[in-house]
């Protein structure tokens, strides 16, 4: 066990924690969610510069670390669509869990191929994953029947986010059509 994979295990062990909270009956539960939401998404950050800094990438780590990203948002986008069930928001979900299960596939398919840098994260990955988990961390924050000037950035950013989703998932599959074409055969 390295510092790297201690933040990535430390992120799992916090996905329960933050959903007893934010089921919570107590003052300020979603404010407490929220935050420990936004504790995990840092220590995502902090087991890839940990583990790139240190020199302490493994195999391990390689694995984890993406099942860990899957989960925090698989079970934050989930948690949220029992409390924000406008299509504003369920939908952007939906595609966003569907995205994360295609392309995982895709990864793992490509890795059996040999060509796993092929489908590689960009920009674009990049780029939906910050927005989504800061929509999150909002949504998380916010009460849906309270003042819609706390949750509407949530909206917007999940909705931004879900179209960031959309892109990288076709620039990966562009990517790998040609072995994927292949395989079809």
């Amino acid at each position: 066990m390295n510092l790297a994979n201690f933040f990535t295990c430390l992120r799992v062990l916090l996905i329960p924690v933050f959903m007893l909270v934010y089921y919570g009956d107590f003052a300020g539960h979603h404010l407490l969610a929220s935050a420990i939401f936004i504790v995990a998404c840092i220590t995502d950050w902090l087991d890839g510069h940990t583990a790139r800094r240190l020199k302490q990438t493994s195999r391990f780590g390689a694995f984890l670390d993406p099942v860990a990203d899957k989960l925090l948002v698989a079970i934050s986008l989930v948690l949220l669509a029992g409390s924000y069930t406008s299509a504003w928001y369920v939908v952007p979900a939906a595609l966003i869990v569907a995205r994360e299960v295609l392309v995982s596939a895709l990864r793992e398919w490509m890795a059996e191929q040999q060509q796993r840098d092929t489908v590689a994260v960009g920009v674009i990955g990049k780029w939906k994953t910050t927005l989504q988990m800061i929509a999150l961390g909002v949504l998380l924050a916010t009460d849906p029947t309270g003042p819609s000037w706390l949750w509407l950035p949530g909206y917007v950013l999940i909705n931004v986010a879900a179209f960031l989703a959309l892109w990288s998932m076709f620039v990966y599959l562009r990517k790998a059509w040609p072995l994927l074409k292949i395989g079809m055969k």
